[in-house]
């Protein structure tokens, strides 16, 4: 099992090389860039609802439900469950005059999780939590003034979760984050005929806590159903900020610097400074008969308003209440079936609204997705390969946006492990 450990620490160290790339939305201008799906392919594929938990899944949105790890199988039974997902997204951006395509490519999260002992379980694991990257032209209405904005990077979450039923049905979680990684900006501005620019470049260098609290209440309603419950609490983050920032001219003909400064931001105040995000709450409720169906609706909000950036300020957007809806489900025709390995697929969908609480031009910017996907059950039919797929569409092409059409892929793998049984002697 160390080795199996040692294996994994790798795997999430070598991530972070690889986990700012994860957009091409002009979108990721605004605040710190796209807030990235936070759970893992079976629980995106369900509409991202994440209050569902079973013995063989981490849930990386809901830390109760660590909990259950390995409960179905008694008190001898210690598992380990190993998962990891990269995806393909395909983009069409689109404007009210031009459109165009582009793709990324990404590893989606690194994550391993252990059951302790009955009704107590760990994992650990990696993951983006924010990602920029755009590259688009604004120009004056007359044509004579043209600025490009570029930005790529992210933040990345490190994070560690418990969970523990401290009572029949009854569980509580809790998950610490460390949020770490670098925003860059460059704007370019021109003036037709005019050999030299203007350019403005902005690096900030962000880290903190958050703590993300759970309770999951998850009763039996009769000898096949129960009940789900949940309720998260993803506290505010205060995060710390190290600014730099150079500004000068170049040629327009040659691209080459011509001069280009550090600004003193230190004598400003600005060198040091604070990233806010607000508290985000989620409830969520569902329904299903175990290891065959569910069925499961959330809710979740935002005060967007409180957020705030002294160093990274962006005119043209307000931030306001943010909000999201999420419903999903999956269905099992028969997990222990024995002449058909079609019937032992589960079988996922679901769909979202969320509500950015950006409000752009006076346009709100709002993404919706339909998601569906299947579950492939491998070897002794504890560990699966996840497929899901994501049709969606953020923003509008009212008052000069930019309206994005994306399909996104995700392969998953969970795979379990048990590494702790106790010996019996009949």
């Amino acid at each position: 099992m160390i080795r199996k450990i040692g294996f994994v620490i790798a795997c999430l160290t070598t991530f972070g090389s690889y986990a700012q790339d994860g957009t091409i939305s002009p979108y990721s201008y605004f605040g710190l860039g796209d807030i990235r799906a936070s759970g893992t392919v079976e629980n995106q594929m369900m509409g991202g609802i994440g209050m569902y938990a079973d013995s063989i899944h981490v849930n990386l949105q809901n830390p109760a439900a660590y909990s259950q790890l390995g409960v179905q199988f008694g008190e001898d039974f210690g598992i380990t469950t190993y998962t990891a997902a990269i995806s393909h997204k395909e983009s069409r951006l689109k404007s009210y005059t031009e459109q165009q395509s582009s793709a990324v490519t990404n590893l989606e999260y690194l994550a391993i999780g252990f059951s302790l002992k009955k009704g107590l379980g760990l994992g650990f694991g990696i993951a983006p939590y924010t990602s920029v990257g755009y590259n688009f032209v604004d120009q004056t209405s007359d044509g004579r003034i043209t600025t490009l904005y570029t930005g790529e990077g992210g933040l990345n979450k490190l994070y560690l979760s418990l969970g523990y039923e401290f009572a029949k049905n009854l569980s509580v979680g809790v998950t610490a984050n460390y949020n770490f990684g670098t925003i860059e900006s460059l704007r370019i501005q021109s003036v037709e005929n005019v050999q030299f620019g203007a350019k403005d470049e902005r690096s900030s260098t962000i880290n903190g806590i958050d703590l993300n609290y759970a309770l999951s209440y998850s009763p039996a309603l009769n000898k096949d159903h129960t009940l789900f419950t949940s309720l998260r609490i993803n506290t505010q983050a205060n995060l710390s900020a190290r600014n730099t920032k150079r500004i000068g001219s170049y040629d327009v003909n040659t691209a080459q610097d011509i001069e280009v400064i550090d600004v003193n931001l230190a004598a400003v105040g600005l060198y040091e400074t604070g990233v806010k995000i607000p508290t985000t709450t989620t409830l969520g409720v569902g329904y299903g008969k175990n290891m065959k169906w569910f069925l499961g609706v959330e809710y979740s909000f935002q005060n967007l308003g409180d957020y705030t950036n002294d160093f990274l300020k962006i005119e043209g957007v307000q931030y306001q209440n943010a909000s999201s809806y999420a419903l999903g489900g999956f269905y099992t025709p028969d997990r222990n079936s024995f002449s058909s390995y079609f019937k032992k697929i589960t079988y996922r969908a679901g769909l979202r609204l969320h509500q950015t609480g950006m409000v752009v031009n006076e346009k709100d910017i709002n993404d919706f997705g339909i998601t569906f996907g299947l579950g492939l059950p491998l070897g002794n039919g504890l560990s699966n390969l996840n497929l899901g797929f994501e049709l969606g569409k953020k923003g509008t092409t009212a008052a000069d946006l930019v309206e994005e059409s994306y399909f996104k892929v995700n392969v998953g793998l969970s795979l379990n492990d048990q590494w702790f049984r106790k010996r019996k002697i009949n």
